[in-house]
């Protein structure tokens, strides 16, 4: 398990390089405006409490979690959903802390810029480019590393506040992983969602 958890990390942390590797020069956000100390602490604020995060993400992600009774030591019920909403909640606040801040050392932009191109397939494409890259403060794309080393940082870090049965090395490595993806389904709600928005309020 420690050998499958060290090569996972691995490649989780070699990603980000190797799409920065087939980043078009000239490529870079349209109209960019650089993030500013409190566009930062917004996107801190919005990413880890704002509704979406609170609303929406976090009682599915405690739901199934109870569903499923993982971590079984919280149970299945009331009070284990609330402790799994908790986790979740202390555990991406804490990763988007150490985005924000380890960004702001080298202009690394942790928001989200919808495609300038309407077509869905390469909407689809961009959404997953830009999960392991992220615009500096010229507006350039670049390896997102300040955002996995939130990832990494946090699932490991909470180890230590976390029930036995999920503390190992080899569970943090799979909650990377989960990190992963989860974080790619919010950039494609990001996305599309005002799209959908539209179509549902159009009168």
């Amino acid at each position: 398990m420690r050998l499958f958890s060290v090569t996972l990390l691995l490649l989780l942390l070699s990603v980000p390089a190797c799409f920065g590797q087939i980043i078009d020069k000239g490529e870079s956000v349209p109209n960019y405006h650089p993030i500013t100390a409190g566009g930062r602490f917004n996107w801190f604020r919005t990413s880890s409490v704002g509704p979406v995060s609170l609303l929406l993400a976090g009682p599915i992600s405690a739901g199934l979690g109870t569903a499923v009774d993982r971590p079984k030591e919280y149970g299945t019920h009331w009070d284990g959903f609330g402790k799994r909403y908790g986790m979740r909640l202390t555990g991406i606040t804490t990763g988007n802390a150490m985005e924000a801040s380890l960004g702001s050392l080298w202009g690394e932009d942790p928001r989200y810029f919808r495609s300038p191109d309407r077509q869905f397939g390469s909407r689809v494409k961009y959404i997953i480019k830009t999960k392991f890259l992220a615009p500096h403060r010229d507006g350039s794309w670049h390896p997102a590393y300040a955002r996995f080393a939130g990832n990494v940082g946090n699932n490991f870090l909470s180890n230590t506040w976390r029930a036995d049965s999920e503390s190992g090395a080899g569970d943090a490595a799979i909650r990377c992983l989960w990190g992963v993806t989860n974080r790619m389904a919010g950039q494609a709600f990001a996305e599309f969602w005002p799209d959908v928005k539209k179509l549902i309020f159009k009168h």
